[in-house]
């Protein structure tokens, strides 16, 4: 497992990780969560070692990266898709990985139809490739030594509806044979299907570290989701009665405050049809936006007055 015990790394006066510490455990696909410049890049950097810490320390097994015999079969990292030499293919890039790491040169076509790279794409150079085909190489990479730890930074960034159902169904995979899979996403609602566990920081401090569903029912507003031909005069009913009602995405209106079982009789009460009436939470989404807002170092003036509108 991954341990960081009271992690810190400054730049000169800026602190990108404030005495942070968490637990990524096997057998689970943990979820990494933070605003931009929160301090998620930096972490995964000095897991690897490509940072060290000022203070403070982060393991591998019990490990610093430094320290582990055989790096490329214990950790598996994508950090930067594009940190591939360009004039280089993806079979000599994968290849030399595999020859450097003793690991067998039939790892290299393996890893290659796992990630769905044909072999004549392989042979390319790479710098003519896709985000996407850019990012199913990095993720053959860290798949080379068949670690036990995965590191993945944005892995579904570039790749298309096919592709990103794919990496989910492999994270998931992984971790029910009992790997170590850490990863990090602004994908919201990738991220709710794919993690079982969530670490959440802010400015470089942690801010959550719990399972999946008690994040979202822990910090969720309950409300129910309601549909009616008539939307106008049960809305101008319902907030009568003091609910809040607002236009769900999907054309739902989305009603806090009264549960269904009341808002069932409101409208039976006043002789309006009622077609649905769903209990619901609110998304990932809309949980991690309202406790991560604080933290955010970079919010826009759209995002600042969207949330007014929303208190």
């Amino acid at each position: 497992m991954i341990e960081a015990t009271k992690l810190t790394k400054r730049y000169g006066d800026k602190t990108a990780v404030d005495r942070l510490s968490f637990t990524v455990r096997p057998g689970r696909v943990t979820g990494f969560l933070g605003p931009n410049g929160a301090g998620k890049s930096t972490t995964m950097r000095l897991v690897l070692g490509l940072d060290a810490p000022t203070a403070g320390r982060v393991t591998v097994g019990g490990k610093r990266y430094g320290d582990l015999a055989a790096p490329l079969r214990t950790v598996g990292s994508l950090l930067d898709a594009k940190g591939v030499h360009g004039g280089r293919s993806a079979y000599q890039h994968l290849a030399g990985l595999a020859a450097g790491n003793n690991i067998p040169r039939r790892r290299v076509d393996e890893v290659l139809d796992l990630v769905g790279l044909p072999q004549a794409t392989a042979r390319r150079r790479t710098k003519g490739f896709s985000l996407g085909m850019g990012q199913r190489l990095g993720i053959a990479a860290a798949l080379i030594g068949d670690p036990e730890v995965l590191i993945l930074d944005e892995p579904v960034n570039g790749l298309d509806t096919e592709g990103i159902r794919w990496i989910r169904d492999l994270m998931k995979s992984l971790a029910a044979q009992g790997r170590t899979v850490f990863l990090s996403s602004h994908l919201m609602s990738e991220m709710e299907l794919t993690a079982d566990h969530l670490i959440v920081i802010g400015r470089g401090r942690l801010l959550a570290d719990t399972t999946m569903r008690d994040f979202i029912e822990t910090n969720s507003r309950a409300h129910t989701l309601v549909r009616s031909p008539e939307p106008e005069k049960l809305r101008a009913l319902l907030e009568a009665k003091g609910a809040r009602v607002r236009l769900d995405p999907r054309g739902d209106w989305r009603v806090e405050g009264p549960g269904a079982a009341t808002i069932g009789d409101l409208a039976r009460d006043n002789g309006l049809a009622v077609h649905q009436l769903t209990p619901a939470h609110s998304s990932l989404e809309e949980v991690y936006t309202a406790l991560s807002q604080d933290a955010a170092e970079y919010r826009t003036a759209s995002v600042r007055k969207t949330e007014e509108t929303l208190r």
